[in-house]
């Protein structure tokens, strides 16, 4: 059976994303910062059918709780055979370039760039014993360079400096990870989620958690022929799901 670690899956797309690889055979470790909160998730989906899952207490912005989290895994596991970092921070509104305070960016950089650097470091060990391993970064359209310079893409008055700078930044270590694993079995990608309505927005999304989550459950899946290095937007590209960076 493979084995999944999902971060900040107590709800929303990391909820949906597991019930999806639950769906699927694999065995869910829940990342939580709030282990109520963890177990409640857990609670949930065994009472839709699932055994499978397990609550773990995991706070990326804590080197001391990732650390904890790999040994409390590793005790239950030699192999992890995929890992989501999907924790993530929104640094709330307003985000002007001018206006945000340093400090903010470096909170919100904490959780979404320093905590899937930690966590991608803890479990890298764990996941090289893996014959297929997969790393997923759940990143947004929303971040793309490329496109914010796109007067004529949908959501070009969508600015948000804060927040787009830390996913901007956490897909460039997407590009380096994957680089430096090329010559091994390693699939690691950045995936778009889509607008989806949760909590993290305000619930002002236009899909669904549930599509949210089957999209990063696809890329965390995907074969030996699936891409690597790439920033996937099924939103943005129906097609290929291809997005410029």
């Amino acid at each position: 059976m493979r084995k999944a670690l999902i971060t900040g899956a107590n709800k929303g797309i990391g909820f949906e994303t597991a019930r999806q690889l639950l769906e699927n055979g694999y065995f869910v470790f829940i990342g939580s910062r709030n282990m109520e909160n963890g177990k409640l998730a857990v609670q949930r989906l065994k009472e839709a059918g699932f055994e499978n899952v397990e609550a773990v207490q995991l706070d990326v912005t804590d080197i001391k709780s990732v650390e904890s989290a790999r040994k409390e895994i590793e005790s239950k596991t030699e192999v992890l055979d995929v890992l989501i970092n999907n924790a993530g921070i929104n640094g709330g509104l307003p985000q002007a370039a001018l206006d945000a305070p340093a400090e903010a960016f470096q909170i919100v950089m904490d959780t979404n760039l320093y905590g899937v650097v930690r966590v991608t470091q803890a479990f890298i060990d764990l996941l090289r014993k893996s014959d297929q391993p997969r790393i997923v970064n759940v990143s947004s359209s929303g971040c793309s360079l490329t496109l914010h310079c796109d007067p004529d893409w949908m959501y070009y008055s969508h600015k948000a400096a804060v927040y787009t700078a830390s996913k901007a930044a956490m897909n460039m270590y997407t590009i380096n990870l994957a680089y430096e694993l090329r010559d091994t079995n390693f699939k690691v990608n950045a995936v778009c989620p889509g607008f989806v309505a949760t909590d993290f927005n305000g619930q002002r999304g236009t899909g669904t958690a549930e599509e949210g989550g089957t999209r990063i459950a696809k890329y965390a899946m995907i074969g030996e022929n699936g891409p690597s290095g790439k920033f996937i937007s099924e939103e943005y590209n129906p097609e290929t799901g291809e997005t410029p960076w």
